[in-house]
């Protein structure tokens, strides 16, 4: 994958040259980046999103498309697209102006009610999953192979988790590793595919005086297998938290195995560098991997 070079400076002259009422704003980075998008803040108000690659400006025009009919179906602030900036001969993808939401991200803080974040986001999980998409309207959401909402996408990334498994096979227990995978493999979503976020993780969770404010980065929005969703509840809450957002939700068993098969695989293909990653998720690939093969063999 070929990175392109977004700087403070690009996007000064990007705003200057296509929306001059915001040329004598303040842009700076914000403190957290993601791996899909470099983001800026624009003036007190406004925040200014860039694609990374290639492979991610086709989000940009989904956001765009999919964000203003979802905000007003759940119960959480979600980002409002104020413009669609366009390619140039310095930047060759769409990109975004949204408005500025308050908050920290979640993988920035150390300390907050983990408890509390757990059911809130349970509580937006599920009015996610209930929007109704019945009417053919969304059908260009439908995950495709490849997406991490795909039914039976697991099996499209079993050849790089075993690779994984055995790269690694001297610093964890392998034998518990591939059990956990195998149990995920075995499992299906047998109901109605339904709408999901698609990376709902720690940096795409605002919090604000230790409430969940927001969530952002709706790029991997799309209609499929919920569980993709509920790998947080390794890759972000411990103990008690993870209690609570699994009983605040109603999937059975089957999907809460997909769902740790899915977190597994994540950290282990960064643990064994199958794949890069932004900084929060490279940090957090051993911890979770230990958690959740001490989980397993405590069941």
């Amino acid at each position: 994958m070929v990175k392109h070079q977004i700087t403070t400076d690009l996007v000064k002259s990007l705003i200057s040259k296509q929306f001059p009422i915001w040329q004598d704003l303040l842009i700076e980075p914000v403190v957290v980046q993601g791996w899909d998008n470099r983001t800026f803040r624009l003036g007190n108000h406004l925040l200014v999103r860039m694609p990374s690659a290639v492979e991610y400006a086709p989000k940009i025009i989904k956001k765009q498309k999919w964000l203003p009919k979802l905000s007003s179906l759940l119960p959480f602030a979600i980002p409002k697209p104020i413009a669609m900036g366009n390619p140039d001969e310095n930047f060759p993808y769409p990109w975004s102006v949204y408005n500025w939401l308050e908050g920290n991200s979640a993988a920035s803080l150390h300390v907050f009610d983990a408890d509390n974040i757990a059911s809130s986001l349970a509580q937006f999980v599920t009015a996610l999953n209930n929007i109704d998409t019945s009417d053919g309207s969304s059908n260009e959401l439908i995950a495709e192979p490849g997406d991490f909402a795909y039914i039976d996408g697991l099996k499209f990334y079993d050849a790089e988790m075993r690779q994984a498994i055995d790269l690694l096979k001297d610093q964890i227990d392998a034998n518990v590793a591939t059990k956990i995978w195998d149990q995920a493999l075995a499992t299906t979503w047998q109901s109605t595919p339904v709408l999901v976020h698609g990376d709902i993780s720690a940096g795409n969770i605002l919090i604000k005086e230790e409430q969940l404010s927001s969530v952002i980065d709706f790029g991997g929005l799309s209609i499929g297998d919920p569980a993709c969703d509920l790998v947080i509840a390794w890759k972000f809450f411990r103990g008690k938290g993870r209690k609570i957002f699994r009983e605040s939700l109603s999937f059975n068993n089957d999907t809460w195995h997909r769902a740790r098969g899915w977190a597994l695989w994540k950290s282990m293909i960064i643990a064994a560098n199958l794949t890069e990653s932004n900084q929060v998720e490279t940090l957090s690939a051993w911890p979770t991997i230990q958690e959740i093969i001490q989980e397993y063999k405590l069941i």
